[in-house]
């Protein structure tokens, strides 16, 4: 796993919802780091493909994203784009339940519900500044309790019409998720059971004195008596939950436990007598990220031997290794992952690194080779353009150097080093070759995102 440090949109966030953020009104946006994981995002693409496209959207454009937060919480923020927190993915029993969660975010999707926000918050902002504009008036006039009650009035009213069209909108995400998971032939038990889950959590809120009219969700259990028919009349809902993609999410949630938990806490969970598969893999991260890589490598050691060709044991043998200091013995089982995985983009940029870092000239173009599919297959991984970068400059190649700074700078938002090092690129590269129209594309859009913010980029 590797956290990559991203601010979610700043714009409203439709959330399946926490028991807390269902008892309060949600919190602002704040800076969030993103949990990148090969087999976290292979099992978030293979659970949710079925309902992508019983929701009539296209599984190339929608993708779930790992949130490294351990409250039970869900959104959708722009664009096709579901994040999950990981601490939604320790609250879960089961892989059923998560896809419920899914289901229920794409209703959001689906409906527009992002982009139609405004039609929940502009009328209960007009409500509100109505409400400040008669209170001053009455201030001004002279009855100055008069006014601050107009004004107090009208706050809560704004607060409540927005309310209201936030639970609409959560109904209507819950009856869409419902549906896809009907139509993909998914059972809604887990929907349901989540939900049962939440409302467990507002129990010990205490329900009793939690007002249903000021939260931004109905309550869990509303939500339980409107779903549970629809669910169970339909032919999915004595069906098993698929036994392959349970697997791999009690794979997952035990590697998660190990990367996000204190080691004391993994090892409480998985003490040494387990020796079940899912206790190695905890124990792997845990140890490795107490700083004891003899322990954590004899726990890879023993997954490997239980599943020669898994690809994800391979791979956390070799980032072991790899972070150890012994980046020549991480090759051979980062070779192994990266083609046992198909290359997949984090696990080869894993590998790159692993053969840049032996510092063996001889390991070069095989990282070029391999970094440059990573970047071709993955938009989003800053890192793999930084490794080619590195490899780029270790073999005097510097004008494609430069043009994966730009990449990265791009990727990052830094505009400035963007255009800087894609005009490098450009004045050295070979005109009109494919590296030189793209270091000319990054360096336009720069140059107009900095024309455009003038005072972002003004210098200090």
């Amino acid at each position: 796993m590797e956290r990559v440090i991203a601010r979610s949109p700043r714009i409203m966030r439709l959330a399946v919802c926490t028991a807390a953020a269902a008892l309060v009104c949600a919190a602002p946006v704040q800076a969030q780091s993103i949990l990148r994981d090969a087999e976290t995002e292979a099992m978030f693409s293979d659970m949710s493909v079925p309902l992508i496209k019983a929701a009539g959207l296209s599984p190339r454009d929608v993708k779930v994203v790992l949130i490294n937060d351990d409250s039970i919480n869900a959104f959708v923020a722009g664009g096709q784009t579901v994040y999950v927190h990981s601490g939604l993915l320790q609250a879960a029993v089961n892989a059923n339940q998560v896809q419920g969660v899914i289901a229920h975010e794409l209703g959001h999707i689906a409906a527009g519900h992002v982009v139609l926000a405004d039609n929940g918050i502009k009328p209960a902002m007009h409500i509100t500044l109505l409400s400040m504009v008669l209170g001053l008036a009455a201030v001004a006039a002279g009855a100055g309790e008069a006014g601050a009650g107009l004004m107090a009035l009208g706050q809560s009213a704004g607060m409540a019409k927005y309310l209201s069209f936030s639970r609409t909108q959560e109904n209507a995400a819950d009856a869409a998720g419902a549906r896809f998971l009907n139509s993909a032939g998914v059972t809604g038990k887990g929907m349901l059971s989540f939900f049962g889950t939440l409302q467990q959590q507002e129990y010990r809120y205490g329900v009793e004195n939690i007002d249903p009219f000021m939260q931004t969700h109905p309550l869990s259990g509303d939500r339980i008596a409107s779903l549970t028919a629809v669910l169970k009349a339909s032919p999915s809902w004595n069906k098993p939950s698929d036994p392959a993609i349970e697997e791999r999410f009690r794979r997952v949630k035990a590697k998660l436990e190990g990367y996000v938990m204190s080691p004391e806490r993994t090892l409480k969970d998985f003490p040494e007598s387990d020796t079940s598969i899912y206790a190695h893999y905890a124990r792997a991260y845990a140890w490795h990220k107490a700083g004891y890589p003899d322990k954590a490598d004899a726990e890879s050691v023993a997954l490997i031997k239980a599943k020669p060709d898994d690809p994800y044991f391979q791979e956390i043998r070799g980032q072991i290794l790899l972070e150890a200091g012994h980046p020549a013995d991480a090759v051979a089982p980062l070779r192994a992952a990266t083609e046992g995985s198909r290359n997949n983009p984090l696990i080869a940029t894993t590998f790159g690194h692993a053969l840049i870092a032996t510092e063996d000239k001889a390991n070069y173009p095989e990282a070029v080779r391999v970094l440059r599919v990573a970047v071709g297959r993955d938009d989003e991984n800053p890192f793999a353009w930084y490794q080619l970068g590195t490899v780029y400059e270790l073999t005097g190649d510097t004008p494609r150097a430069a043009l994966a700074t730009a990449e990265r700078a791009s990727m990052e938002g830094d505009q400035r080093t963007a255009a800087q090092s894609a005009r490098y690129a450009l004045a050295n590269l070979p005109a009109n070759s494919s590296d030189w129209i793209r270091a000319q594309d990054i360096a336009m859009a720069a140059q107009n995102d900095m024309d455009d913010n003038p005072k972002k980029y003004k210098k200090r």
